[in-house]
């Protein structure tokens, strides 16, 4: 281990989120302490589970507590545990930097800001930087940390003033766990006094009443002396001192588990401050399921829909946020056994009696306990979302739509249930989320189909070519913009009896088209064909299109124009598939371009207008021209004879 007093810069943008998170103007700036004690609890938690495997990791230290003193005169407040602690690599990667890999999406956060004031409190506890929000109150952080198991002389220390850098060095320790010193500013004229032992209690019991271990403090109190110890005049009755003050260590907290007591008898509050220290999030849980399920097994569940989408919510490596407890005693704080990545979003506990304490992953796969509970979980939480307020439902249907709907193609139990929650915007719900049960209801009464097209923006999506026939016929369209509809969309092939067609691949027959007309065109789409040869497989007359001149389109089992981009995206090279170029017959341009070619089948400008009607076709779909520069010439050729 490194034995040398270091100091290491934080990186620019790490600066600047420190320096947004002391001098920030949000007021309730207490809430540092819940953040501080829920870290000591997980680190307590964490030895917990551990020392199942390895006893010894706990020595003669097994009575867990997290430790609160304060220093009126020195002005420091001191939040110390005796959990798992750190190495000096961890602290290194855990404490030495903020934000981590999330540091680019909360500087991008910020910038969207209208205050600090504002957004300060969510954003710290949604890129889990908690530890630093303590610099609002402290003008330099001292942690000392002691792995458990290892030597006491090989602790660290860890320093900073949050002016941008930070003093890191070997120290020695007397015990395992992790003690946390804050240097406090001057208190403002209307702020609450952190050395105060009044204002410590009245937070703690405030924010963090439920954590699992004894929060304690020494207290200073008078007790009654023992009556042998007492002076007494020749009556018996005292007079001298008949009592004395000690020094006691007292337990702040009841350290209830909240998820065993009775629904009825937790409160709104009690549910919202466990949430927040659960879940490290600023603001309050959209929903909640609390239940204890009896029976053969029985367990207790108590899991929280949040209000808003984490930063890393599509991160590979985001751990879920359900935790596993056995008799109240900490398991796993990732158990991705228990909850479906599509409902990765639910934070919450289980805690389930009947589980082996010694439990490891592979175990957990194979346990039929487990998979009760998530086979409950997952219909429970679905039915929790079902019973939701339209009002409230979309809220959470903005923040999460688009991870539920990836269980759509995941869980094919589910499908339909997860399939009547999804949401759409459409050609004729004017930015209003709409249900495929809407939708159905809504149908023509000649309509068949459930029509959808994909894409990633909507204003190109509702203004596509693809849907001028559509449009005109009053038949609404699905307008898919997440890429999972992509992956939806192959696994859920009807609902409620109607198949889903996309407005891009395959014959609408919407109307039918006329066989002499198409006899007319055939010697020119022939000659398009022959000049398009390496990019389309077919030139035809279209039944999309109404006003556009041209578009592109695929068989039915061709991958649609959005997937191949997402496939390009993700580094991924598309199978080479050619497209369908359809063309309107009834459109001005055709009607001149088949004179053209009629009259001299040599014309060189044939040629060009074939390139152009290509170009305007994958203009129209939002892709990407070979030769824009030879489009933007041809375009301004015609521009010049047209004003000729």
């Amino acid at each position: 281990m490194e034995s040398k007093r270091q100091t290491h810069q934080f990186k620019t943008e790490v600066r600047q989120v420190l320096n947004l998170i002391i001098n920030s103007l949000y007021s309730n700036k207490e809430i540092f302490l819940r953040e501080l004690i829920s870290n000591a609890s997980d680190a307590i938690d964490k030895l917990r589970f551990k020392s199942q495997t390895e006893l010894e990791l706990l020595a003669d230290d097994a009575e867990f507590k997290i430790k609160i003193k304060t220093d009126g005169i020195a002005r420091t407040l001191e939040v110390s545990d005796n959990g798992i602690g750190m190495t000096f690599d961890e602290v290194m990667e855990n404490i030495g930097t903020i934000a981590k890999s999330g540091t680019a999406g909360f500087m991008e956060m910020l910038k969207q800001a209208q205050s600090a004031e504002m957004l300060t409190p969510e954003l710290i506890g949604q890129f889990g930087v908690g530890f630093y929000s303590a610099f609002m109150v402290a003008e330099k952080i001292t942690l000392v940390t002691r792995a458990a198991g290892a030597p006491k002389d090989q602790a660290v220390r860890w320093e900073s003033s949050g002016d941008g850098s930070f003093d890191i060095e070997a120290t020695e320790k007397d015990k395992r766990g992790t003690t946390i010193t804050l240097h406090l500013k001057q208190a403002d004229k209307d702020e609450p006094d952190f050395t105060d032992q009044w204002q410590i209690r009245r937070i703690i019991k405030q924010h963090s009443d439920y954590v699992a271990y004894p929060i304690v403090m020494d207290v200073e109190k008078e007790v009654p002396l023992p009556d042998e110890a007492i002076i007494k005049d020749k009556d018996g009755k005292p007079i001298g001192e008949t009592k004395r003050r000690v020094v006691e260590e007292e337990t702040i907290n009841s350290m209830k588990a909240i998820w065993a007591q009775p629904k009825d008898e937790v409160d709104d509050k009690t549910h919202e401050e466990f949430y927040k220290h659960l879940a490290h999030d600023w603001n309050p849980p959209l929903a909640r399921l609390h239940m204890k399920l009896e029976g053969t097994t029985e367990y207790d569940m108590l899991l929280y829909i949040p209000s808003k989408a984490p930063f890393d919510l599509f991160q590979p490596e985001r751990k879920h946020g359900v935790q596993l407890y056995c008799k109240r005693v900490f398991i796993m704080d990732d158990c991705k056994e228990l909850v479906p990545e599509y409902l990765r979003f639910v934070k919450g506990v289980v805690d389930a009696p009947d589980l082996n304490l010694n439990v490891s992953r592979e175990i957990l796969q194979q346990d039929r306990l487990v998979m009760n509970i998530r086979n409950n979980l997952v219909k429970k939480v679905l039915d929790l979302l079902t019973d939701m307020s339209a009002e409230d439902y979309e809220k959470f249907y903005e923040e999460f739509g688009a991870v539920l709907k990836e269980g759509i193609y995941t869980d094919t139990n589910k499908r339909n249930t997860i399939a009547s929650l999804a949401r759409y915007k459409t050609t004729r719900s004017e930015g209003k989320w709409v249900s495929l049960d809407e939708y159905i209801k809504r149908m023509q009464p000649d309509q068949k189909e459930i029509y959808y097209i994909t894409g990633d923006d909507l204003n190109a999506l509702i203004n596509s070519p693809l849907l001028e026939k559509l449009k005109d016929k009053s038949y609404e369209v699905l307008l898919m913009a997440d890429p999972v509809d992509e992956w939806a969309m192959q696994a859920l092939t009807e609902y409620d009896g109607k198949p889903f067609k996309s407005a891009e691949k395959g014959d609408l027959a919407l109307d039918k088209v006329e066989e002499a007309k198409k006899e007319e065109f055939k010697a020119l789409f022939g000659f398009i064909k022959g000049q398009l040869e390496a990019k389309v497989k077919e030139v035809k007359a279209s039944d999309r299109l109404k006003e556009s001149v041209a578009c592109l389109s695929g068989e039915d089992y061709d991958m649609s124009a959005y997937m191949e981009k997402l496939m390009r995206a993700a580094g991924q090279k598309p199978p080479e598939v050619k497209r369908v170029l359809e063309l309107n017959m009834d459109h001005p341009v055709m009607a001149k371009i088949k004179a053209v070619y009629e009259n001299d089948r040599d014309n060189a400008v044939l040629k060009d207008y074939s390139q152009m009607l290509y170009d305007l076709a994958v203009i129209a779909e939002g892709g990407k021209l070979d030769d824009p520069g030879r489009f933007s010439r041809l375009v301004s050729t015609v521009m010049s004879q047209a004003i000729d």
